[in-house]
């Protein structure tokens, strides 16, 4: 199919995003492919000067020597150094940590560790958080007290693992994350997932989507949430930590091979190319993409209701679809004269009345010319 030259690959798809550190980052790379954004931040940071759990956990690395600390990201580690700082500490937390093994999990890390003036040990090649872990338990961890930096989530795994080992672990909570201070972005992003407004969701970090899940089932709507999510929505995840609250609840997703936000935009958005449904039908060439048509290289903007009901017809090429069928396909159901309502106002957005035909007594289909499937790429 022919797309006209001034059309990104993303237009006409809308992109939800719930992050907070890196969101508009995320949106910028986004919005370079041609996605519309919408954002509904689900958590927010502690400011770290303020974050008592993580000045309680520095005054116990300070109290007692310690064998090994476990950077495991660059702005992370940045952060407690000025949170020291900050305390009047910085000089002493240092000097600390000038006595001690220091690992770092990638390169970020390790930059910010010799940023520091301090130099690592170990980091492998692989920025695995297991990889870490497994040289510390080869190295032997029984009675050595170690501090692990962690990144925005618990590390319950890699944390128990050592105090199974007989380590002493010291958690040190950087950046932890809490709900927003204004949920009604976030609320009016899980009603536009619902409507089918937004076209994928994808995720930064696993306490933002454990956040946009709470509050679901906190109003009710946990359970059309996963249905969407699981359904027409594209949902990406950065890494597979990431991915644990969502995939708990059996909703499919997209990972990029490496944990990056590039890779997860440029994933996201392959995935949303691929799977856009391309047909011919009344000798036009038709690309449906979430939130608009591409008719013969033009876009048109289509609004939800009509949007649904084309979606529908296009699962189906060729078939004749009955107003039931298409009514249910609606955003939060109608009637049948609701789907009337909507191909009139689908036909008008394509300007080709001859694409959707009317079946008398029976519905309606689109007029394709290969009624076995619809054309992919």
């Amino acid at each position: 199919m022919t797309v006209a030259s001034d059309l990104l690959p993303l237009t006409g798809f809308a992109v939800g995003i719930t992050a907070a550190r890196r969101a508009d980052e995320l949106g910028a790379l986004l919005v370079r492919k041609g996605a519309t954004v919408r954002y509904g931040p689900a958590i927010r940071i502690v400011p770290l000067s303020d974050d008592t759990e993580l000045h309680a956990a520095t005054r116990m690395l300070l109290e007692q020597p310690v064998d090994a600390v476990v950077a495991t990201t660059g702005i992370g580690f940045r952060g407690w150094i000025e949170a020291a700082e900050g305390w009047g500490v910085g000089e002493q937390l240092l000097a600390r940590l000038r006595q001690t093994t220091v690992l770092t999990r990638g390169p970020k890390a390790k930059g910010a560790v010799r940023a520091a003036g301090l130099s690592e040990e170990y980091s492998p090649v692989s920025e695995s958080n297991a990889e870490v872990l497994q040289h510390l338990l080869d190295s032997g961890v029984h009675g050595q007290r170690i501090a692990v930096q962690l990144h925005g989530e618990p590390l319950p795994y890699f944390v128990e693992t050592l105090r199974s080992a007989g380590a002493e672990v010291i958690e040190i909570p950087v950046y932890r994350w809490v709900g927003p201070a204004d949920p009604g972005p976030l609320d009016r992003l899980i009603d536009a997932v619902l409507d089918g407004t937004v076209d994928a969701m994808p995720f930064t970090s696993a306490p933002a989507a454990a956040s946009m899940l709470a509050m679901a089932r906190r109003t009710g709507r946990q359970a059309a949430l996963v249905e969407a999510l699981s359904g027409r929505v594209v949902v990406a995840c950065v890494g597979p930590i990431t991915a644990g609250p969502l995939a708990a609840l059996g909703i499919p997703l997209v990972q990029p091979e490496r944990a990056r936000i590039g890779a997860l935009a440029r994933t996201l958005a392959h995935t949303l190319i691929d799977r856009s449904p391309r047909l011919c039908a009344a000798d036009r060439r038709l690309e449906l993409r979430g939130q608009a048509v591409v008719v013969d290289g033009e876009l048109c903007a289509v609004a939800p209701a009509p949007m649904s009901v084309l979606r529908a017809l296009a699962s189906h090429p060729g078939r004749v679809v009955s107003r039931r069928e298409l009514t249910s396909a609606l955003p939060g159901g109608g009637e049948e004269h609701a789907v009337e309502t909507a191909i009139g106002r689908l036909r008008t957005a394509l300007g080709e009345g001859r694409l959707v035909q009317t079946v008398v007594k029976r519905g309606y289909r689109l007029a394709v010319q290969q009624k076995e499937e619809a054309e992919r790429p």
